[in-house]
């Protein structure tokens, strides 16, 4: 299979680092002229320069819509459009509903759903036909996990949310896909890995029984970006090892027992 991303403008947003990096790199690779877009504008303009050629840079903050608005319009101005885009943006703040308070719930879920609501909405703004946006949302969209209220809703609502958005575009001949990985070794969750029951726990509920590696989501980016994939939108592909036919490990068990 060829993949098609040559010369295309890649907005990469969260694109510092784990799957966001990855991607960021993987396109670039690919042919692809990538803007790397993090809320760490210094991380974000190391990796542009890592990149090299025509790729850059710039800061972003989902949460505000403006800043996301910001991203696109000046994208366009200063490279003349945007082909594809790619949210890795994402946050999880665990805690029991019973004890989970309203600031900690609306940061995830402005995070993770309502930051991906701006980015599909302003990159749709700018794109033409043979748009392509991805967004990383997780197996917490599909299985529920103790602790993870905000998380695994705001996830799931971001699955809802991809449905819709390639219903609304598709017409515009704009795809809007998602991936949904497992247990993928970053930054993200590093404090989970650590934990040696945690992990095995993980590890007997993957079916491939390995974690996965911010490249293995990235190769999933690339083909959902690509014009490879010019008949799909609407999909949620799962790259988590196979752990969706099996059962989500009780996190928080481990970590209240460990406590």
């Amino acid at each position: 299979m060829t993949v098609r991303v040559a010369n295309k403008i890649a907005v990469v947003i969260g694109g510092a680092s784990g799957i966001g990096w990855a991607s960021a790199e993987l396109l670039a690779r690919e042919g692809a002229i990538v803007v790397v877009a993090d809320i760490d504008a210094g991380k974000a303009a190391d990796r542009a320069r890592e990149l090299g050629g025509r790729a850059s840079s710039r800061s972003v903050d989902v949460t505000d819509e403006e800043s996301v608005r910001s991203l696109f319009e000046h994208t366009v101005a200063e490279v003349g459009s945007v082909d594809i885009t790619v949210n890795c943006v994402g946050v999880n703040l665990p805690g029991f509903i019973t004890e989970l308070d309203g600031e900690t719930w609306r940061r995830t879920v402005d995070i993770c759903l309502t930051g991906g609501f701006f980015v599909i909405k302003h990159a749709a703004r700018v794109m033409g036909v043979g748009g392509a946006i991805v967004s990383i949302t997780s197996l917490n969209a599909r299985q529920a996990a103790a602790g993870f209220a905000g998380y695994c809703s705001a996830k799931a609502g971001l699955v809802m949310l991809t449905e819709v958005a390639a219903l609304e575009l598709g017409g515009r001949g704009i795809r809007v896909n998602a991936v949904s990985p497992g247990l993928v070794e970053t930054p993200l969750v590093e404090g989970l890995t650590s934990v040696p029951i945690i992990q095995e726990d993980f590890t007997e509920n993957t079916p491939l029984g390995r974690n996965g590696l911010p490249r293995d989501v990235a190769e999933a980016v690339l083909y959902l970006a690509s014009d490879a994939s010019s008949w799909t939108t609407g999909e949620v592909m799962d790259v988590n090892g196979g752990a969706h036919l099996r059962r989500y490990p009780d996190v928080m068990k481990h970590i209240v027992a460990l406590s």
